[in-house]
């Protein structure tokens, strides 16, 4: 088989899928951990600090480019497939199965994503364009200037409760995603068996429910001023 051929066969996109997904999950980890420096209680002094040093340096800055090129992979392959198995299932079934076939999440991966992508427009619009393009107030911490993200967050987390409502559902689209996304990239790539999908599962759950509750915590705890 050709590599143009495996891109476009539905084994090839369905491996860019996982390969991607694990790719972004990698990602999530990264920027949860750099968010949580927001419960530092010191107004916001250790969270500038990481995010100078991610929008500063020359290795964060060329992953952030291939970050994007993940989301983008990632995205279009999915509707892609969303696309392919909506035509598949016009044929129909023989034998109906109902609900034993599937989760509900694993069959409106669709929906959950398109969801996440309009979140993931919203977030890039509230934080990545001021702190990249438009500018962001600057703050000095120890006589050095840093971009103010975290005054960022701030503004936007407090004053709207809609706004607030958007990502706590976001952060919930996300981590339906989750459940069926982590676990499928890891069968998908033949990284799991008999002995250790048990262990796979237990992780991909874990994983799925406090990733994105840290997220969703973030503008709960800036709108009712706990942090």
């Amino acid at each position: 088989m050709k590599w143009s051929e495996f891109f476009t066969s539905s084994i090839g996109k369905k491996i860019i899928m996982s390969l991607s997904g694990l790719f972004l999950i990698a990602f999530l980890v990264v920027h949860v951990g750099l968010n949580a420096c927001i419960w530092a209680m010191d107004d916001g002094v250790m969270f500038n600090k990481a995010a100078h040093f991610m929008g500063a340096n020359v290795v964060p800055r060329i992953l952030e480019i291939g970050l994007f090129a993940g989301f983008l992979l990632h995205i279009i392959q999915g509707f892609v497939l969303v696309a392919q198995n909506n035509a598949k299932r016009k044929i129909g079934y023989n034998v109906k199965m109902g609900s034993r076939g599937s989760t509900w999440y694993s069959k409106s991966m669709g929906l959950l994503g398109t969801l996440l992508l309009l979140f993931l427009i919203m977030h890039i619009a509230h934080f990545w364009v001021p702190s990249r393009i438009t500018g962001l107030e600057p703050v000095f911490i120890d006589g050095k200037e840093y971009h103010n993200l975290y005054g960022e967050m701030v503004a936007v987390f407090t004053d709207n409760p809609l706004v607030v409502a958007l990502y706590v559902i976001g952060c919930i689209s996300l981590a339906w995603h989750l459940l069926h996304g982590f676990q499928s990239a890891f069968r998908t790539l033949g990284l799991s068996n008999h002995k250790y999908i048990k262990l796979i599962q237990g992780l991909g759950a874990g994983f799925s429910i406090i990733v994105p509750l840290a997220f969703a915590m973030m503008p709960v705890s800036f709108y009712f001023g706990w942090v």
